[in-house]
Formats: C-alpha cells, sequence, structure tokens
C-alpha cells in the first residue's frame, strides 16, 4: 500500500472511531482494520499481529515435520544425468527429436530441430529399494533407502528468475511471500535468540529471484529470510559499532522501543510492532548467532564427513550450517548454491566431468546431512528437500549443437526433487517420465502440489494458512495445489 495513502486510512480509521464512537462507527472500524490483520494468527482469522511475531506455534493439524531445510541448486541441475536414467534415449542419442515433442513449444536457447542427448553416466540400483543413481552421485547412493524421489515434478516457467519466484512463492512475479516466511509466519521459531528463518548462500552468487526468493513479500518483515554470511559478522551489522557497547546499545534500543511504542499507538501500523521485534532479535542475536555458526567447533570427523572448511563459504559448509541451525531450534534453512545451469557453453557446463566435478561439491555434504540427522535423532521430524527451478531438455541446447561440450537447455515439463525424513517415505520413487524423458508419463506434480505437500507435513492445510492484503486472502498455492498423499509415511 502506498504510505501516504495508508497514512490517510489510518487518520480516517482513528476519526471515524473518535467520532461514532460504538455501535455502527466500531463496525465500520472493525472492517477496515481486517485489511491489515487477517491471518496474523496463521489461522485465516482475523487477529492482531502478536507480540511476538516469532514465538513458537502449534500447528493446527498434526504435523510430521517440526523444520525444513532446503537445498537450492541454482540453475538446476540435469536431472536425467542425475536421477531419471533413460536408457531409451541412450540407444536414440544423436537423432533428430521427433516433431511432435516440439509443436508448440519454446525453448530459452534452441529453435529448429535438436539432436536428441542420451547420459553419458552409468547408473546403479541402490540401496534395499533399488532406487537408481547415476555415478556423479555416488554417497547419496549410501542414502538412497532415505530418499524420496519425485520424477513428476513439473513448473509452468522456463526462465530461471520466475520459475525460482514459482518454486517459492507460488507466483513467477516478485511480490509474495517465499515459503520459508510462510513456514515462519505459521510456525514461529524454537530459539527466540536466533532468526525462525535463516538463508545460506553458497559460490557468490545471488538466486535468480534475488531477494524476493526468501522475501516476506506482503507478510511482516519479521518472516523474511535472514542471510547469513561465512566470513566476517555472519549477519550485517549485527556488531556493536566502534565506540558502543553492549550497554549503550542496549540504552539506544530501549529508547528506539518508546518511541515506536508511540509511533504504533498512534498510527496502528502492525510493521511498527515488526520493527520493535526485529530490533530485539538482532540484540541478542550478537551472542547466539556467531556461537552456532562456528563450524570449527565440531569434530574433525564431523567435518572431514561434509568435507566442510572453517572459514571458507562452500556448500559443505553451508549444509553443515543447517544442520547446526535447525538444532538450536531455526525454523527453515534455506541454501543456495549457484552454478547448476548446464547449457555446456563451458567445460564446466559439460553433462560429462563438469557435471562431475560440480556435483562433488553437493553429494558428499548432503548425504552427511541425512546421516548426521538421522544419528542426532533430527532427521524423523526434520523435512529435507533439495530442488532446482525446473528440468533440462533430453536434446542438445542449440547454440553448442555443434561444440564437443554436451549441455541441455532449460525445461519446465518434467524434473525430479528429492526429500527426506519429515514424514515422507524413504526409498520411494513417486512418478515417471516417458521413456525419452520428454513427458510426465504417471502421477504429475505440479510445484503447488509440493508447496502443499510441505506445508501439509509441517501440520498446515495450504488453503487455510492465508494472510489478507488488498481486499482477499492470498495463500503461498494461491488457488491451487494438492497434496501428494503418496509420498506420505
Amino acid at each position: 500500500m502506498n504510505p501516504i495513502f495508508e497514512h490517510k486510512l489510518l487518520a480516517t480509521r482513528r476519526h471515524l472511531l473518535g467520532s461514532m464512537g460504538g455501535g455502527i462507527g466500531a463496525i465500520a472500524l472493525g472492517d477496515l482494520l481486517g485489511g491489515s490483520a487477517r491471518g496474523a494468527n496463521a489461522t485465516g482469522n482475523v487477529g492482531a499481529l502478536p507480540a511476538d511475531p516469532l514465538a513458537a506455534r502449534v500447528p493446527p493439524l498434526p504435523a510430521k515435520a517440526k523444520r525444513m531445510i532446503v537445498i537450492h541448486l541454482t540453475g538446476s541441475p540435469p536431472n536425467l544425468d542425475l536421477y531419471d536414467h533413460k536408457p531409451e534415449l541412450v540407444k536414440h542419442d544423436g537423432e533428430d527429436c521427433p516433431a511432435e515433442y516440439l509443436a508448440g513449444k519454446k525453448f530459452a536457447f534452441t529453435s529448429g530441430t535438436p539432436k536428441l542427448l542420451g547420459t553419458r553416466r552409468s547408473w546403479v540400483k541402490c540401496g534395499a529399494s533399488g532406487i537408481e543413481l547415476s555415478d556423479a552421485i555416488p554417497n547419496l547412493h549410501r542414502v538412497a533407502d532415505k530418499l524420496c524421489l519425485v520424477k513428476s515434478m513439473h513448473t509452468d516457467q522456463f526462465n530461471h528468475a520466475p520459475a525460482e519466484l514459482m518454486v517459492y512463492t507460488g507466483s513467477p512475479r516478485a511480490g509474495r511471500p517465499s515459503l520459508g516466511s510462510w513456514v515462519t509466519y505459521g510456525l514461529g521459531s524454537e530459539n527466540a535468540n536466533l532468526p525462525g528463518f535463516v538463508v545460506l548462500i553458497s559460490s557468490g552468487v545471488q538466486p535468480n529471484g534475488g531477494t524476493s526468493s526468501f522475501g516476506s513479500g506482503f507478510l511482516p518483515s519479521v518472516y523474511q529470510g535472514v542471510q547469513c554470511r561465512s566470513k566476517g559478522d555472519p549477519v550485517l551489522y549485527v556488531s556493536d559499532p566502534p565506540g558502543m557497547d553492549r550497554a549503550m546499545r542496549r540504552r539506544t534500543l530501549d529508547a528506539l522501543k518508546d518511541l515506536n511504542e508511540l509511533q504504533a499507538a498512534e498510527l496502528g501500523n502492525p510493521e511498527t510492532m515488526t520493527r520493535i521485534a526485529q530490533y530485539e532479535l538482532a540484540f541478542r542475536m550478537q551472542a547466539s548467532v556467531p556461537e552456532v555458526m562456528d563450524i570449527a567447533k565440531e569434530p574433525e570427523e564431523v567435518l572431514a564427513a561434509y568435507g566442510a572448511t572453517p572459514g571458507g563459504a562452500s556448500l559443505a559448509n553451508n549444509i553443515l550450517l543447517a544442520r547446526r541451525l535447525v538444532e538450536e531450534g531455526v525454523r527453515f534453512v534455506h541454501l543456495f548454491d549457484w552454478g547448476w545451469d548446464f547449457h555446456g557453453t563451458n567445460p564446466g557446463e559439460d553433462i560429462r566431468d563438469g557435471l562431475t566435478k560440480k556435483a562433488a561439491t553437493f553429494d558428499k555434504p548432503a548425504a552427511a546431512l541425512i546421516e548426521d540427522l538421522e544419528r542426532r535423532g533430527l532427521l524423523d521430524d526434520t523435512l529435507v528437500l533439495c530442488t532446482g527451478e525446473f528440468g533440462r531438455t533430453p536434446f542438445r541446447e542449440g547454440r553448442t549443437a555443434k561444440g564437443e561440450i554436451l549441455g541441455r537447455d532449460h525445461y519446465p515439463d518434467c524434473f525430479t526433487v528429492w526429500m527426506a525424513g519429515g514424514g515422507v517415505k524413504g526409498g520411494h520413487v513417486h512418478g515417471s517420465t516417458d521413456d525419452l524423458g520428454f513427458k510426465v508419463a504417471s502421477d504429475p506434480v505440479h510445484v503447488h502440489d509440493l508447496q502443499a505437500t510441505l506445508l501439509h507435513l509441517l501440520g498446515y492445510d495450504h488453503t487455510k494458512l492465508t494472510w489478507r492484503f488488498q481486499g482477499r486472502d492470498f495463500r503461498l498455492t494461491d488457488v491451487h495445489g494438492h497434496v501428494v498423499k503418496e509420498i506420505l509415511t
């Protein structure tokens, strides 16, 4: 809402209350207030923003998961070279793509008639379940019986930023609350001294969707993801500035709190109370965040299992940090790792050696995370999700079709995600694609269905976790989504 208009509206509310008192005036006031207050108690009912918006809350439905870790492989890994083995595609490698698969389709960088591209990876049936995984991810072979693979994912977007926003906000356009914000809004945090929602970014590059991929949208900003860093202050400006000690900062915050409370009483803007809560959390974080972010405190065998190195900024470090954070009560940890856009425009994007090298940065710590969570008794109620924003084509990317480097274009029609723990079936494969990997063949799962399922596992009906904004109740899944019951324990 425009701040000037909002101020005038609030002034109108005060005038209305003062001039008309009770009766019809009170009714009208209640209706006006509904726009900013509805859904504030995470149930869809009218209520005020809680005094402590990050206080831990019990979800309305039985929950299998209490917390969540999301590993986003930014750029989207080649699903046909990692998780979805297509021997028939290998047989037809190098042939022209059948016309029926191209009719009416648009691709990011491919036109004309591309050549089919069979995988160069070898494949192994893993664990008691016999889940097939490629040789690019050998460590995940050990935990195959803990994985739930959904091979029938599909989305509406074929470019990175809108597709990433679609996965995490339910919309391809910026401005909607992210998955982590919805979860934190619904459940709060189990540690009053840490953010409810933490973001960790490796490879030094922001997500394709920018901060909107972990932003709070129209939810109060206290629910947005707090980005932590591997070097320097874990959170920017969390340390006291030169010349200011803890006591002086405490007095400063107390003065700001008094001023903000006066403003809240005057204007009635819930965001003011959010600001107070953020200042207080930042003060508490000064002691708690550096402690939990220091992976050097981990035993050598744990660091070795993850492939983590204290002081670095690797995905391995961040995955270990994710375990430490959820163990300390953080509700939602979102990791973004750049470099999974395998077009084949350079050797690093080749589905052979390039994928081997890139997957090595992810495979070992991801497997270690699952084993570590299980060893600590956390896996059963911690939901782990690993995904990209879409899939990759079963044919060669158009720009590199005549080169020696093998890569794939963006593809929204089919991709694979995996989950572990938190109420999903281990050693389970849901859905399938056709023999060439072009179409979902069974049990399709849209991005909105995935979102509905994640919220269900955390104890929420996705149709009822809402926030009233601009005259209607919004939700993560918009007007879509169905829980994928077949993957639930």
